[in-house]
């Protein structure tokens, strides 16, 4: 048979079962039992059995003693950070940049934390005439712009002591200012910033979490005060947080029932 470059259409049925009794552990929430596997995948409890012994063997499942039950193996934990090892932040939330662009027409940003200020690694411009400059390796002073302050609420960075630098007459340069404003950005989860780094600047960021839970980047919207005022960036701000969203779920994060909320 000629090779066409494409999976082979047909499929091992004893994989589906397999995958089909990890996928019932996973939304398991814990520890389940060969009869209770049984039920939710709508397998004959000895094939059941096989499939976990099968599964044990190779470390993708558990069996606890104490309880008699399965649980996910820590082999599965091995296998997503191989995943995770060769996913290239740029290249999963390039698509969500340009969407942000469609949907805003504003310009996006994609930055990583730094020590103490953000540097952005990618971006993509907006279409309007009037644009806001946006540049690969630019840092984004952490107490006086969006992306900065998400860094400072999420990330693992401090201020160094003395004097904040001034910008414009919005410049928040008292600490104990500062310190509530963080706070506020931390319960909120998103920042904005208003002609603090730039008089005719205004942005707003959202945090991008890695498998762990970490501050893996921080995605932002800015554009021209003329153009992305305050009832703008209201509007964008759902499109900016759902993109965020989606670049961390690509990247292994999974929200708590309290984050979610």
């Amino acid at each position: 048979m000629p090779r066409t470059g494409k999976p082979a259409a047909r499929r091992v049925a004893a994989v589906e079962r397999a995958v089909a009794v990890l996928d019932a552990l996973a939304g398991g929430g814990g520890e389940l039992g060969t009869n209770e596997l049984a039920r939710r995948t709508g397998l004959h409890p000895s094939s059941v059995s096989r499939l976990l012994a099968t599964l044990a063997d190779a470390r993708l499942v558990e069996h606890v003693e104490e309880t008699g039950r399965y649980r996910l193996g820590l082999r599965l934990l091995d296998l997503g950070n191989a995943v995770l090892a060769r996913l290239d932040l740029r290249e999963v939330a390039r698509p969500h940049l340009r969407a942000l662009v469609e949907e805003t027409g504003e310009t996006a940003t994609l930055s990583v934390p730094g020590d103490p200020d953000a540097v952005t690694v990618d971006f993509v411009q907006s279409a309007s005439s009037v644009q806001s400059v946006a540049r690969v390796g630019r840092p984004s002073v952490a107490h006086a712009t969006a992306t900065g302050k998400v860094a400072l609420a999420f990330g693992d960075v401090e201020l160094s002591p003395g004097r904040l630098l001034v910008f414009t007459e919005r410049t928040i340069v008292d600490r104990a200012a500062l310190a509530a404003e963080v706070d506020r950005v931390r319960k909120q989860g998103w920042a904005q910033a208003a002609g603090e780094r730039e008089e005719e600047l205004n942005a707003l960021a959202a945090p991008v979490r890695g498998s762990r839970g970490e501050l893996a980047a921080v995605l932002g919207l800015q554009g021209p005060a003329s153009r992305f005022g305050d009832e703008a960036m209201a509007l964008a701000l759902d499109s900016l947080l759902l993109r965020a969203a989606a670049v961390s779920n690509a990247l292994g994060w999974r929200p708590t029932e309290e984050e979610g909320e």
